[in-house]
């Protein structure tokens, strides 16, 4: 697991480099070493950046790779990057008493912190920093973490539990403490025992405050401590243990629930198995996922995962892809279809040709943006963050005076004043505010990945409920993308097997999804491609290639018009299809027009009802954006209902629409099925795309990718999105109430210590619990609720 532990980053600047198209060239051919898993460079200032796994290359290598290709190295360093588990890391404060710990440390390079995940990602060089000393930093912040994906020695019971056994001691010593106040008992007898209750219950809780005061990060722990400290002074032992149980009572709880929030992500991470059956020199054997190579054979058994992306080779099967797309039910694979890793065989054995290494497949590129996902800030948390580092040193500051002004100024009891003071410093820390809206965002994305929808990042979830236009690239999103060559009329004297085998030898090189229509009708009717050569695609219009010398085109009615190739046959014949509302394309060579080919894509069954869900969830404007003909475009629109549509469209006329919608209302999205799609996702507020199980360019392109072809997860997404952010919004409202309601009694002297402690921790709990809410949704229905 150590290649999983640490990934290795390597940083050198190379001398030498003219051009950026230089660069950008150097850079992949560097990643197309094996065991490089990325590869960056920055031609600006010269800088290569290489993350590679140290089990399956050598720095040797990558010197040598840029030496043939004729570079040099100025300077080169290496770093690590380590990750760490810290499941008792419940906020921003502890977050940031580690990360001041960790800064001091010679080597840091990098640091992220996932409170919500627990982990610590730190990037250290190599040399002056070593994974055991980050650990015994973070170890002195009284903070318990382990290595991620390191299998960990056993702990005693005492070392899993001692918070919670020195708790129990505690409240054991509380209960003995009150039963003997009231049965008489001197405060000499029960004095000492509440002492002994709150130095067995503080002791994380002091630990934990002094390396605040250190770090002068006045954290819970800090301010807790300063509570106790001054209700001992003033000989309020009931008050000083009752702050002490409860607040280390309600630590434990919040560990628990956060757990709960963990757990749900980790079982998302945790459906791939780690060993495979693998077909090796005549026989099977089991093998763990890494050491599987490309091309090896692996079976899978009924009901069994599947652990590696792959090619089924033999064997029929039903396959449950529920865990990756939510999908409610299973899918046929036969031999040529592709499976993934993570989803459920059912019924019959299966054969596969291994496609992806264990850190390539589609479940490893959905856990991985996933887990960057989550370290992203959504922008209501953001705002929570900057709200909390103003308030927390006000209420101190009120404090203060609410201590010292009374009994200077005016001649009032001490004491009194200071116990108020007290009660303020505990209301004063914004846990419950802190962490209302990370938990809610996790929650959000970990429900939407069960289901399918892939969002990058807490913004996009937030930014999904308040949409206003949604606009839809039509073959492929709102149509099924699978055309069929329906007619076709030959011109000039030239008959139908001659236009379809012009046409077909033509787009036997494209990758435009018309094409794989024409080369499949030629095909079925038994004829011949032709071999063709300077194939050249024009983007949004056609295609042109030379068979047996002559220049052949295929193309739009625009596009043959301008190259002077429509004669009055071909025209008229056109017009007729378009007034019928059909997309059809003609088919020339060098003198004029031979053919027409007309073609049909039929609409998704479940578009309609797609739309009016969107529209029912506040979606104000629906918009379709094609390159196909303005009938055929017409005639979707009208079928659907769709407020607007734009024809015959290059990708840089979508972009410039998507651009004038998202000025006119605010609020646009664009959904496409994937890379053709890319210049009006990136105009939009968010890019979604579509069935982008499997395609690497549709999940790094999009913000949100529907890892299906199923358009209802759309609404689902909108009405998840505003169910988040209407729990956000509770949760903060509720926090502040507290804060105000407790401010608020703590100055007429109405509220006690063990009031304000209770009344902290379990507005935290409920804000927690309220988020977690998010993650009982079941199916897309109930994202209504």
């Amino acid at each position: 697991m150590e290649s999983e532990l640490r990934t290795t980053t390597w940083e050198g600047r190379v001398a030498g480099l003219d051009c950026a198209d230089c660069a950008a060239t150097l850079a992949k051919d560097i990643e197309k070493l094996e065991g490089v898993k990325s590869a960056s460079l920055n031609f600006a200032v010269a800088k290569l950046t290489v993350e590679y796994d140290p089990k399956l290359l050598g720095l040797e290598r990558i010197e040598k790779e840029l030496k043939r290709a004729g570079y040099r190295l100025e300077q080169m360093a290496e770093r690590h990057r380590l990750v760490l588990l810290a499941e008792d890391m419940c906020c921003a404060d502890e977050a940031s008493i580690v990360e001041k710990q960790l800064r001091k440390l010679p080597g840091v390079a990098d640091l992220q912190f996932n409170t919500v995940a627990g982990e610590i990602t730190v990037e250290y060089e190599l040399g002056r920093l070593n994974p055991d000393q980050i650990m015994h930093a973070v170890s002195a912040t009284g903070v318990k973490a382990k290595f991620k994906g390191r299998d960990e020695p056993i702990e005693s019971f005492w070392e899993t539990r001692k918070h919670e056994i020195l708790t129990a001691v505690s409240a054991i010593l509380i209960l003995t403490a009150f039963i003997g106040s009231r049965a008489g008992l001197g405060h000499s007898v029960t004095d000492p025992l509440y002492i002994l209750a709150i130095l067995a219950g503080g002791y994380f809780i002091a630990k934990k405050g002094l390396l605040a005061l250190r770090t002068l990060n006045l954290d819970m722990n800090f301010l807790m401590t300063i509570a106790v400290i001054g209700a001992a002074a003033i000989e309020e032992w009931l008050e000083a243990s009752a702050i002490v149980i409860l607040f280390s009572l309600a630590n434990i709880l919040q560990n628990y629930t956060m757990n709960r929030a963990r757990n749900a992500i980790r079982s998302l991470m945790e459906i791939s198995p780690t060993q495979v059956v693998v077909r090796r020199n005549g026989g099977e054997e089991k093998a763990a996922i890494e050491e599987v190579q490309l091309g090896e054979t692996i079976i899978v058994r009924p009901g069994e995962r599947i652990g590696l992306d792959g090619r089924v080779l033999q064997g029929s099967s039903h396959v449950n892809q529920a865990p990756i797309t939510g999908e409610s039910m299973p899918v046929e694979k036969n031999p040529g279809d592709v499976v993934f890793a993570g989803t459920v065989n059912q019924q019959g054995s299966l054969e596969l040709e291994v496609t992806h290494d264990y850190r390539d497949t589609t479940l490893a590129r959905i856990i991985h943006m996933v887990e960057e996902a989550q370290a992203q800030r959504a922008p209501s948390q953001s705002f929570v963050d900057k709200f909390a580092a103003v308030y927390t040193p006000a209420v101190i500051a009120a404090a203060l005076l609410v201590a010292l002004v009374p009994p200077i100024a005016f001649g009032l009891p001490f004491t009194s004043w200071f116990y108020r003071a007290l009660v303020l410093l505990v209301i004063s820390c914004p846990c419950a505010l802190v962490i209302s809206t990370p938990v809610s965002i996790v929650s959000g994305l970990t429900t939407a990945a069960r289901r399918g929808v892939l969002i990058k990042g807490g913004a996009y979830l937030e930014a999904a409920g308040s949409l206003k236009v949604m606009a839809f690239d039509k073959t492929g999103t709102l149509t099924r993308g699978i055309p069929k060559v329906t007619r076709v009329i030959p011109l000039n004297g030239h008959s139908e097997q001659e236009v379809l085998r012009i046409a077909a030898a033509v787009e036997s090189r494209s990758e435009h999804h018309l094409a794989a229509a024409i080369v499949e009708a030629a095909q079925s009717t038994g004829i011949a491609i032709p071999p063709t050569v300077e194939f050249q695609a024009i983007a949004g219009k056609g295609a042109q290639a030379r068979i047996n010398g002559k220049l052949h085109t295929i193309g739009s009615h625009r596009f043959l018009e301008e190259a002077g190739l429509c004669n009055g046959q071909a025209c008229s014949g056109m017009l007729q299809l378009e007034n019928e509302r059909k997309t059809a394309v003609i088919v020339a060579d060098e003198t004029g027009a031979l053919g027409i080919l007309a073609i049909a894509d039929e609409v998704r069954p479940e578009s309609e009802s797609a739309l009016q869900e969107l529209r029912s969830s506040g979606v104000e404007k629906i918009v379709m954006l094609t390159g196909d003909n303005e009938g055929t475009a017409q005639a979707i629109a009208e079928n659907l209902s769709i407020d607007d549509f734009y024809a015959e469209l290059l990708p840089a006329d979508k972009a410039a629409i998507v651009s004038q919608l998202v000025q006119t209302h605010g609020k646009v999205a664009m959904v496409g099925d994937g890379v053709n799609d890319a210049p009006p996702m990136a105009a939009a507020d968010i890019g979604i795309a579509m069935g982008a199980i499997g395609t690497d360019t549709a999940l790094e392109t999009a913000d949100i990718a529907l890892m299906t072809d199923d358009l209802s997860r759309l609404p689902f997404l909108i009405r998840l999105s505003r169910r988040t952010l209407r729990i956000i919004k509770q949760n903060i409202a509720f926090s502040l109430l507290v804060k105000a309601v407790f401010i608020g009694l703590a100055i007429p002297g109405l509220a006690t210590l063990w009031m304000a402690v209770g009344a902290d921790m379990g507005a935290s709990l409920l804000v927690i619990f309220n988020g977690l809410r998010l993650l009982a949704q079941r199916d897309v229905a109930s994202a209504a609720s």
